[in-house]
Formats: structure tokens, sequence, C-alpha cells
């Protein structure tokens, strides 16, 4: 294998740069939590976000953003982010995960990030949706998404020494997942409910401390991306089928090349070995808690993990508000 350039690679924690992106957005979104507009919500996060991002030692090239679905103008597909110094990037962005979840003050929204090596993320070729399986650490090599649902929790029952009834499964509140749910519900197991938000979903079945052991069902393809990269970090494993939505974009997908059929393993959706997550918190969540605003400050609480090294941070920063508003200066 050639030698690649060091300054090609991503050697050094970009992640403790890029956590100020997040940071920036989820207090941006913030200030929308609970009053009722999500595209005000989602509009002032991807301001924020794109303030900041301009600031870290990059040369990146945003290839899960805003994007076609959302008919964004900022922070979209195939736009160049970072000081235009650095190592050569894919950057995958998300300013607010759950806008929904924002704008009716619901918690796990959070806003991310995540950054590996150039050419290294997946892509999708417009199939916006996708089934998801994702696990934590100890029972990654026991699940199957080819599997009943049922199946997948009896092992991770067997695999953590419980029963059936002990195991939590997260999914997306949605109709087309009523059938899973029954046959999770059938094997005994425990269902958490979530109305958006599947990169925090996903992200808690890969922790131990969160009380989930499990995510099922159909979510958003770049998300799930988001979440390959994380899972690269945390151990786990994700795996996933791309879910076209009619005729046309399964269409597009076959003539892309993809195989509907196949599985998508956690190295298929992030093939390097280098990558980088960070989320911030916007509303209180299993993850992470959400903005706090008091008398001109806030505090914020992210999580920051690097694959390479396998570290996971958790760290709160205080932010006075006066001395941040004037993006893309730095926080310190």
């Amino acid at each position: 294998m050639p030698d690649v350039p060091s300054s090609n690679v991503p050697d050094r924690n970009l992640a403790l740069e890029l956590v100020r992106v997040t940071e920036a957005a989820a207090m941006a979104g913030g200030r929308w939590v609970g009053r009722g507009d999500k595209n005000r919500a989602d509009g002032a996060a991807v301001e924020a976000m794109r303030a900041l991002i301009s600031t870290v030692e990059m040369r990146g090239t945003v290839v899960i953003g805003e994007g076609e679905k959302d008919n964004a103008p900022m922070l979209f597909n195939g736009e160049k982010v970072g000081d235009g110094t650095g190592p050569e990037v894919d950057v995958a962005v998300d300013p607010i995960d759950g806008t929904t979840l924002t704008a009716k003050g619901m918690p796990n929204a959070i806003a991310v990030m995540a950054v590996s090596d150039r050419g290294s993320m997946y892509d999708p070729s417009a199939v916006f949706y996708m089934d998801k399986l994702v696990a934590g650490p100890e029972v990654a090599d026991v699940v199957d998404i080819r599997l009943p649902a049922a199946e997948n929790v009896r092992r991770i029952a067997k695999a953590k020494k419980q029963q059936p009834e002990d195991v939590t499964v997260v999914m997306l509140d949605r109709p087309r997942h009523d059938t899973l749910a029954q046959e999770v519900r059938d094997s005994g197991a425990r269902i958490k409910l979530i109305s958006d938000g599947d990169v925090a979903g996903a992200i808690s079945a890969a922790r131990e401390t969160t009380g989930i052991d499990l995510l099922l069902g159909v979510g958003g393809t770049p998300e799930g991306i988001i979440t390959a990269c994380a899972i690269k970090c945390l151990g786990g494993v994700i795996q996933g089928r791309l879910w076209p939505q009619d005729d046309d974009e399964r269409q597009k997908a076959i003539d892309a090349g993809h195989d509907l059929d196949k599985v998508l393993t956690t190295d298929d959706l992030v093939t390097s070995d280098n990558c980088f997550f960070v989320g911030t918190g916007i509303t209180d969540g299993e993850l992470l808690q959400g903005v706090r605003y008091s008398r001109g400050r806030a505090t914020t609480n992210s999580i920051v993990m690097r694959s390479k090294s396998g570290t996971v941070r958790v760290i709160e920063s205080h932010h006075v508000l006066d001395r941040t508003a004037g993006l893309p200066r730095s926080e310190g």
C-alpha cells in the first residue's frame, strides 16, 4: 500500500475541534426548543454549524448533509468545509437529529457530526431510508438483521445472561413498524418508541449505561452512516439494508449498482478505521443532557469519540454567550 502524505491523514484528534461545531449548533437550535417551529430551529442550527465548521483545520467535503432530501442551501452534499488546511476528509452532519423533538421540547434531540478519511463513507445513491439493526459490543457477534426480531431478542438475552423480558428495543414510532413492534412484544421484550432522532437511539443501543439493548427498524440512510462512525468508535455493530420508498428510488439504486438484498455492515458504511464522532445534546435524553441557559451563559453536554484510539469523552462546557455570539469566534 503506498504511503499517504501525513498532511492527508487526520492523525490529531479532530473531534476535540469538531465539538465546538456541534456545541454551536446545539446552542442555536436550543433557543427554539418547545416553540413549535422545527424549520426555524433547524435553520438556526445549520447557520451556526456552518459558521464554526469553517474554522476547523481540515479540507472537508460534505457527503452526508442537509442534502437533496431537505433541499438545503447550506451544508449540502458536495460542499467544501473547513479552513482549507489539514487532512482531506469526508464530513457527515446533522445539525439537529430530531427537529420535531426540538420543536415539541421532547427528549433526545442532538446536534451531530462525523468525519472520516476522504472517500471512506458509503454513497447510498439517493436512497434515503435503510432497515437497520444496532447493538453494543457485548452482543455484536450474535445478532443478525436477517433473523426474526424474537430470535435476536433471545440471543441478546442469552449473551447477557438475562431473560427476554429484560431486553429493551428502541424503534421509531411509525406505522411501518407495527408488525415489527408486535413481534418484539410477543418475544417478551420491552419497547421504547421514539418519534424521531434515530442517531441518538442507535448510539444508546450501543452504550451500556442507557438501558437500551437493540435498535431495530427503518430509519434514515444518512443517519445510518453517521451512526456507523460512532459504532467504529464504540464497538458494537450496525447492519443495514437499503429500503427504497418507491419504484423510482428502487430503480435509481439498481442503476447505481446497489444490491438491495445485501446486508451492509459497519465496514461497508464507513471503510476507514480513523473516524471521529461528536454529538451535543439539545434536549435531555438517555445519551446526553440538553442545553441549559442561565443569565447570559449556556451549559452544553457532548460526547466526543475517536475510533483510532477508542477514546470516548463526555464533555460539559460552560459558555459566556456574549463572547460566543460573534461566530465563528472560538469559545476556547
